[in-house]
């Protein structure tokens, strides 16, 4: 399957969920082990890439991610800048 980039990124919440997720102290890792629990298969590799903006996120993945987090989607929007 062919996706499409933006600005050469797959996705645009990367950087942010980085931020934020080094704020709350979570490693990759515990992440990725709290996901499972909600039943949602995301390797730390996974969570690398996406950090990094090498891959899509599904929305039900982005949907585990802000609530581990316990925050909203849209929090992780931010404008792109350079």
């Amino acid at each position: 399957m062919k996706f499409n980039k933006y600005n050469d990124s797959y996705n645009i919440i990367g950087n942010k969920l980085k931020r934020t997720r080094e704020r709350l102290n979570i490693s990759q890792e515990e992440l990725s082990n709290k996901l499972s629990l909600l039943g949602i298969t995301l390797y730390q590799s996974d969570i690398f890439s996406i950090e990094h903006n090498k891959r899509t996120v599904r929305d039900y993945e982005l949907w585990g991610i802000c609530n581990i987090l316990k925050i909203k989607a849209e929090d992780l929007f931010e404008p792109k800048t350079k």
